[in-house]
């Protein structure tokens, strides 16, 4: 990552991946290199942003080292954008916020579907890699960093 995102004083990986990916449209754009759309005028014309603000986004995932761009024409001058690994490596932030999405903003229906390799739609769980479990929130335990609680699963009130 870039060394130009700054650490937030609460050290939290969270939000300093935010601060590169949690602006409106950034990972809109990412939804979009994914589905294999890579020029600036397909980009624009799938997600309705202002040109500025899709410009400005492009330029910031660049310079956090999640987008390259390459130039595809040169006269005139045009360029393309790819995800680098660390945009790749963004396949099941949007995967969960997809899935997410579809169970609880559009009460279950599926704006798209994922096949896997296997043949079969693709749902995604997270589970642990050492035991194999799905991992459950009652099931974490936070330590480290700056003023953790004690246990993710204790405060419940927001439920």
């Amino acid at each position: 990552m870039s060394p130009k995102v700054k650490p937030t004083p609460r050290e939290c990986s969270v939000t300093d991946a935010l601060a590169v990916v949690g602006d409106r449209y950034t990972l809109e754009l990412v939804r979009e290199l994914f589905y294999g759309n890579h020029r600036f005028v397909d980009l624009a014309a799938q997600l309705g942003a202002p040109r500025s603000v899709l410009s400005a986004r492009l330029t910031r995932l660049v310079d956090a080292g999640v987008v390259s761009r390459r130039r595809y024409s040169e006269r005139p001058p045009r360029e393309e954008y790819l995800l680098t690994p660390a945009g790749r490596d963004l396949a099941p932030v949007l995967l969960a916020l997809k899935q997410w999405g579809d169970r609880w903003s559009r009460d279950g229906a599926q704006t798209a579907e994922f096949t896997h390799v296997c043949g079969s739609l693709l749902h995604v769980d997270s589970t642990c890699a050492s035991c194999g479990e799905i991992v459950r929130f009652e099931d974490l335990t936070v330590t480290g960093g700056t003023h953790p609680p004690v246990i993710a699963g204790v405060t419940e009130a927001a439920e």
